[in-house]
C-alpha cells in the first residue's frame, strides 16, 4: 500500500513514512551531520524526495533502504556543504562528568569519538550498526562497493576503539557486537 502511494504520489502517505521510518531516518541523518536541526532537515527533505521520485522504486521489500540510502546522500550532501561555513556565536554543549551518570558519559564519549570519524565512515557505521543494514545495503545505500564500505567499518571501528581505548571505555561502549566486521 505504501509503495503504491508513493508511486501515485499521493501526499497522504508522508505521514505513514514518518511514523514508519522517520525515527530511524533522523539517527541516521543525526550520526552523519552531527546537528539535532540538520537532522530533522535531512528527514523532510529524505520524505519529500522519496514522494517525488516513488516512482523509482520497484521492489517493495527495498522501500526502508532505499530510504535510508536518501538520506544518507542528503546528509552527506549537507555535510559537504557545512564545512565550507563556519558557525560564530555557537559553543559547544557540554556538561561536567560528575552531573553525568555512567551510561549518558559512554553516550557523550562515543558521540565525541563518532563526530572525529570522516563524513563517509560516520555514515557507513550509521547505516550498518544504527540502521542494522548489511555491507551490500550499505554500499547500495552509499553507492560504492561492498570492500569499500568492509574498508570504512574497518578503519572506522579501529578509530573508535583507539580513542575509546585511550578513555578506558572500550568494552563498556563498543562491547563485542562491533567485532565482526
Amino acid at each position: 500500500m505504501t509503495v503504491e502511494a508513493l508511486r501515485e504520489h499521493r501526499p497522504d502517505v508522508l505521514a505513514e513514512l514518518l511514523a514508519r521510518f522517520g525515527r530511524e531516518i533522523q539517527t541516521v541523518a543525526y550520526v552523519i551531520v552531527r546537528d539535532a536541526n540538520d537532522a530533522e532537515e535531512v528527514l523532510a527533505e529524505t520524505l519529500l524526495s522519496a514522494l517525488e521520485r516513488g516512482h523509482q522504486l520497484r521492489d517493495e521489500t527495498a522501500l526502508r533502504a532505499w530510504l535510508l540510502r536518501i538520506a544518507a546522500n542528503k546528509a552527506l550532501g549537507m555535510r559537504r556543504r557545512s564545512v565550507r561555513l563556519i558557525q560564530i556565536g555557537s559553543l559547544p554543549e557540554s556538561a561536567s562528568p560528575d552531573a553525568m551518570d555512567s551510561a549518558a558519559l559512554d553516550r557523550a564519549v562515543l558521540k565525541d569519538a563518532l563526530a572525529s570519524l570522516p563524513p563517509r565512515v560516520r555514515a557507513a557505521i550509521a547505516l550498518r550498526y544504527y540502521a542494522d543494514l548489511n555491507v551490500d545495503e550499505v554500499a547500495a545505500a552509499l553507492g560504492t562497493s561492498r570492500n569499500t564500505v568492509k574498508t570504512q567499518l574497518r578503519i572506522g571501528l579501529d578509530r573508535l576503539r583507539d580513542q575509546l581505548r585511550d578513555r578506558g571505555l572500550e568494552s563498556a561502549v563498543l562491547g563485542t557486537e562491533a567485532n565482526h566486521v
